[in-house]
């Protein structure tokens, strides 16, 4: 691309729903961690490692001890899941 060329602009708030309602992030956290991404959590043991799922807007979807449950939580969801480290 040229300096004259025009580029694509994207704009924050269409940045911000980027993937939306097709796109799910995977990620491992701890309870401490958990706490405030998840409203309403009960206490949970600190230490404690689980698997999140969030949509691409950062919303939560849902919480499992195991990664398998997670991913197909997504999959029932029609959402393709991307790894977050």
């Amino acid at each position: 691309m040229t300096r004259n060329e025009a580029r694509p602009a994207v704009t924050p708030a269409q940045l911000a729903h980027l993937g939306e309602g097709t796109v799910a992030y995977l990620r491992e956290m701890g309870s401490d961690e958990l706490m405030g991404k998840f409203p309403g959590l009960p206490q949970i043991e600190p230490g404690t490692r689980l698997w999140a799922l969030f949509g691409a807007n950062g919303q939560p979807i849902l919480l499992s001890d195991e990664r398998d449950r997670a991913l197909a939580g997504a999959f029932e969801n029609d959402l393709t899941p991307v790894a977050l480290h």
